[in-house]
Order: C-alpha cells, then sequence, then structure tokens
C-alpha cells in the first residue's frame, strides 16, 4: 500500500435497536410537546465534497481520486460490498458468486436477469471480462522504470488498484447467455472474494463501440485472443487493443457532463448534470430494484476544499451533509451547532499513525533501533495528539489488526509490544526510559526525524517523541518536510525515523506484503526479514481466514522484535449533517457518509 492510495476503509459495532412494550393502568396526562420533524420522501440534500468530480471510471489511474469514487459508489453496483463492521455483504439481488473448487481456485460470478445499464442495456459477464482485462494485467508487457514510466514494451491498461491476485488468473470463460463468468486462478489467492465485481463501474458496450468494434461481445472475442504479456518478450502493439485501452484509461475522464453513454449507472443514483468545478446533480434511478432504493430524489454535490468553509455552510444550512479533515477545533465547533440540529457521525477510521525505523543509516544497528524504541511515549501521544479528537482514543498496539477485529487482542498481547510501554515524558523533568540510556550505553547517534509539518497533529508527535528521545541520549535532528515535500523525502530514505500513517484495507490481506515484504512496493524503511517473506508468500496464498490471522500474527510479532517501529493510535473518521438529513452514518471506510447513501433522506 501507499501513502494515500490505498483501497482505505475500519470498523464499528452493529447496533440493533430493541423495542419494549409496557402497560400502565392509567394513560399519563397530556402534555405540550413540540412538532417532531419527520422524513419524507423524496426530496433533496446538498454535499460537499473537497475536490470536484472528474471522471466516471474511479478505478483508472486519471480517474482515482475519493469524490469519483464517492460518486461511483452512489451510480454503480456489484456482488458485494464492505459495511461498517468490516464485513463482507453480498448483494445477491445483483448476482451470486460461488467457489467452484479449490485446486485450482475457481470462481464463478453469475449476474441477475433484470440488473442493467441505464441506456436499457444489460450488465452482462462481457462487463465482468473488461473489468477483469484492466485489473490484471494479463495483457501488459512493458518494463517500468523505478518512476513508473515504461521503458520497454505496452502498458495497455492503466489500472490504480492492485493487481497482485488477478495477476494469478487465467484467462476466464463466459457462459453462452453472458450471465455468467467462470475465473481460475493459477496459484490460490487469500482475497479472491473482493478481486473482482464487487463493483462494475465501467460499461463494455460503450468502451467497444467507442474502439470501433460492434459490440461487448465483440471485444470479449478480441481479449480472448490476445496472447498474456510477457515483459521478456514483448509483442508489437495491438492497435484495436490500444484503443479499447487508451479509451478506458482516459475516456471517461471530465469535468462537465458528457454525452449520456459516458456516464451509464447500474446503481441507485443516476449524474443528471455537470457544472465544471462547481457541482454535480444525482437523480434517483427509477429502474435500479437490485438493491436498496434510495429514498431521496435527487443529491447536489458542491465542491469546497476548505473545512472549516464546510462548517460554515452547514450551520448557514447551505450544505447537509460534510466530512471535513479532523481537528479538535473542528469538531468543537461542530459539537456547538448540535442544538441547531446538527448531528456529528464519529468514530476510529481506518487510518493510522506510526513511528518507523529506517533500516538502512545509523540504525541497522539493532541494539539502537530498540534504545530508540523504548524512548517512545505513546500514551502521552495518545494524551495530547488523538484524545482532543476522540476521547475514547487508545494506545494502537498492533500493525496488522485493528481493535474492531477479533484477532487484534490476542495478538496484542503475544507480539512484545508491551516491552516499549514507556511512561509519559515530562520535557522538565521526567527523565527518559532506563531501558533506552543502558542500550545507548553513554553513546550519543544523530537520527533524523521525518514527518509533514505542515500537519499539527504529526508536529506534537515530533515534539514528544524528540524530546524523549535526546533525554535518552540520541541527537535529533528534525527533518520535517511541508506537505507538498515530506512524501517524496520519505519514498526516498531521507530519514532515520519517519512518522506517517496507513490506511488499512477493510477486508483480506494483501496489504501486508505490500508493506512488510523485502522489497514490497509499500516497504519504504529497508526491512527485510527471509521469515516474514515466506510468511506474506503463504499469507497470498492461503484463502482460510483462520490460517491468514495465525499468519499475520506471526508476522506481527517478528515486525515488532526486529525493532520494525510501533504503531500510535487510530485516526478519527468524521462527518456531519444539518438539521434536514437523517440517515446519514458513521463508517470508517473512505466512503465515509456516502456509505449510508440509500438511507438518506430529506426532513422538512
Amino acid at each position: 500500500m501507499r501513502p494515500g492510495r490505498i483501497s482505505k476503509v475500519l470498523a464499528a459495532a452493529a447496533v440493533v435497536a430493541l423495542s419494549l412494550a409496557a402497560c400502565t393502568p392509567t394513560p399519563p396526562a397530556p402534555t405540550e410537546t413540540t412538532a417532531v420533524p419527520t422524513a419524507v420522501e423524496g426530496g433533496n440534500l446538498t454535499v460537499l465534497e473537497n475536490t470536484a468530480f472528474t471522471s466516471f471510471n474511479p478505478t483508472s489511474v486519471t480517474g482515482n481520486s475519493l469524490t469519483n469514487s464517492r460518486i461511483a459508489s452512489a451510480t454503480h453496483s456489484g456482488f458485494n460490498s464492505v459495511d461498517s463492521a468490516l464485513n463482507i455483504v453480498k448483494n445477491e439481488q445483483f448476482g451470486k458468486y460461488e467457489k467452484v473448487k479449490d485446486d485450482p481456485l475457481t470462481i464463478k460470478y453469475t449476474i441477475n436477469s433484470g440488473v442493467q445499464w441505464s441506456d436499457g442495456a444489460p450488465v452482462t459477464a462481457d462487463d465482468l471480462f473488461l473489468e477483469w482485462a484492466a485489473a490484471s494485467g494479463y495483457f501488459n508487457d512493458a518494463t517500468l522504470d523505478a518512476n513508473f514510466a515504461v521503458k520497454s514494451g505496452t502498458a495497455y491498461f492503466h489500472s490504480a488498484g492492485d493487481n497482485s491476485g488477478l495477476a494469478r488468473t487465467a484467462i476466464p470463460v463466459i457462459s453462452d447467455d453472458r450471465a455468467s463468468l467462470t475465473l481460475s486462478y493459477t496459484s490460490p489467492f487469500s482475497d479472491w472474494e473482493t478481486a473482482l465485481g464487487s463493483t462494475v463501474s465501467v460499461p463494455a458496450h460503450i468502451v467497444a463501440v467507442r474502439a470501433g468494434l460492434k459490440d461487448a461481445e465483440s471485444l470479449t472475442t478480441l481479449l480472448k485472443s490476445m496472447e498474456k504479456g510477457d515483459p521478456a518478450k514483448p509483442a508489437a502493439v495491438n492497435p484495436t487493443l490500444r484503443k479499447v485501452a487508451d479509451f478506458w484509461n482516459t475516456g471517461f475522464d471530465t469535468k462537465a457532463m458528457p454525452d449520456p453513454t459516458l456516464a451509464l449507472s447500474n446503481g441507485p443514483f443516476l449524474v443528471n448534470g455537470i457544472t465544471a468545478d462547481k457541482e454535480l446533480i444525482l437523480t434517483r434511478n427509477l429502474d435500479y430494484t437490485w438493491g436498496a432504493a434510495p429514498k431521496l430524489d435527487t443529491l447536489t454535490v458542491h465542491y469546497e476544499n476548505d473545512p472549516d468553509k464546510q462548517v460554515v455552510a452547514l450551520e448557514d444550512q447551505t450544505a447537509d451533509v460534510i466530512s471535513p479533515a479532523v481537528t479538535a477545533e473542528r469538531i468543537a465547533a461542530l459539537t456547538a451547532l448540535q442544538d441547531k440540529g446538527v448531528a456529528l457521525q464519529q468514530g476510529q477510521g481506518l487510518g493510522f499513525d506510526q513511528v518507523v525505523l529506517n533500516f538502512k543509516g545509523v540504525l541497522a544497528d539493532p541494539t539502537l533501533r530498540s534504545a530508540f524504541l523504548h524512548t517512545v511515549p505513546r500514551q502521552e501521544i495518545v494524551d495530547q495528539v488523538a484524545k482532543p479528537l476522540d476521547p475514547k482514543a487508545e494506545v494502537l498496539n498492533s500493525f496488522v489488526f485493528r481493535p474492531a477485529q477479533i484477532p487484534y487482542k490476542e495478538s496484542a498481547r503475544s507480539n512484545g509490544v508491551d516491552t516499549y510501554s514507556v511512561p509519559a515524558v515530562d520535557a522538565t523533568a521526567t527523565p527518559a526510559p532506563d531501558q533506552a540510556k543502558e542500550l545507548l550505553d553513554g553513546a550519543k547517534p544523530t537520527v533524523r526525524i521525518l514527518y509533514n509539518s505542515g500537519d499539527p497533529e504529526r508536529v506534537k508527535e515530533y515534539s514528544l517523541i524528540a524530546a524523549a528521545a535526546t533525554k535518552a541520549g540520541f541527537v535529533v535532528t528534525d527533518a520535517g518536510k511541508g506537505a507538498d515535500q515530506w512524501l517524496d523525502s520519505l519514498k526516498d530514505g531521507a530519514f532515520d525515523v519517519a512518522l506517517y500513517g496507513w490506511t488499512s484495507n477493510p477486508t483480506g490481506s494483501v496489504q501486508v506484503p505490500q508493506v512488510f515484504r523485502t522489497g514490497g512496493i509499500s516497504n519504504l524503511n529497508n526491512f527485510s526479514n527471509t521469515v516474514v517473506d515466506q510468511l506474506t508468500e503463504q499469507l497470498a496464498l492461503n484463502p482460510d481466514m483462520a490460517k491468514q490471522n495465525a499468519l499475520k500474527m506471526q508476522i506481527d510479532r517478528l515486525v515488532i522484535e526486529a525493532g520494525y517501529g510501533l504503531p500510535l493510535f487510530q485516526r478519527t473518521a468524521l462527518s456531519a449533517s444539518g438539521q434536514h438529513a437523517t440517515g446519514v452514518a458513521y463508517s470508517p471506510l473512505a466512503l465515509g457518509p456516502w456509505q449510508s447513501v440509500a438511507q438518506w433522506a430529506y426532513v422538512k
């Protein structure tokens, strides 16, 4: 995974409302009451997003943005989704998928009759085939340089997602009635359930016609005729596939309302109008019957990148739903508006902060790594940084599990993180932990601490950690960089200690190898451990959840024992709704309040 580019999502418990009846001998005397606002069927709500909508294909590199993904979630559907408790929820009104066999791992997807695009064309296995082609990288034979530029060969589809799972698959098989697609993996894959078809967002029949083909079936025929790409033996560019891929890559990008065929929906809402950089209008899809029907007639999406102006808009009732960046001051401002009908949806998100040590440079010495980690005042960081945002915040004690997940407590008890439980450090009086001084044995190594100096929470984290490390004997260099520079420094390895966060995937295990495997795409601190490499390979291959959790617990322990770093705390997820909105629910997912969009309703 990468900072800011990983599939993003965490959990909260489901709440069940129980109604109890009781009888009284005599009804109480009537009392004066104020009329309670009630939700009505239909109506409009206005939502503020940080950035403008730019693409109807959120899975492409150019279309991959939070706003685009949120709009896609309201306008498209698929075989499953992830709920707020991080459970995979099947949508059998859309279709069914089943594991046909384990060896080789074979999955059959079947789309229900009646599921259709908003132009009346059915959603078929051809749409799934195109999704597979783009997400698997099957036809690409390009060799890329360190900056992901093509050195040789051809990169047809530019998909923003991780293809490590679908890259293990063979050409799919489509049924004669075009309703089913069967996918076989050449080796097992743990996250097969969400690898394909969770959301079907690109209509194959439109891509086909735009590339000069007759229809979706012709597109599938073309794809089936192609050989698997081999970077060691790149083939000549296929001009028709190049047209198909080019249109998939950028043909759905737009800042204004396009030809309606490029704005097709198979979900609860339709995009009905776009004014560039100003607003987007969603209307109810009256033909949608394969999922929860929305309660609103329309949704108006406006753009505001200033989170404080979002709060003002909610107060002024020019906006009904917002999800601003979280600060203690912003939470206080929203809380003060509760008497005006503003409701907060707040809880733990999937993002978490961490301290990570570079295994090259001064901290290549495991004794120095251990010494530094013994100085990190995690509880004080939680008290001063996390709790002002969430009074229930606690120290995070695992790199691979979140507290809402069942294995978290067991892993936290056994992974050795309690070795680094240190008392709070008072910058003026309290001495640093004795263990760190003993390990340093009089040495005074210099460490560069990298962080985003534009993030006030990271600035606080740095000051607390620097003070504690200095007391123990480290010479601390402030290597903080601005918001537009720190990530490049992280990728360049210009640090000994780095303070940054990840956003966890809501389900599955594919992100663990990305971070902890030697040379992994998100291994930014030169961590390398042969046993961890072996375990991550087993993890990627094992579809059994219990065995996945056992492997992840081993990885969690080995990573902490090696002095990789320390998890700090989970970040808070926040949205807020005004007095005319109801049904807006907390979600730890990147979708935020949009996860509950089908339940949103207008209140008079």
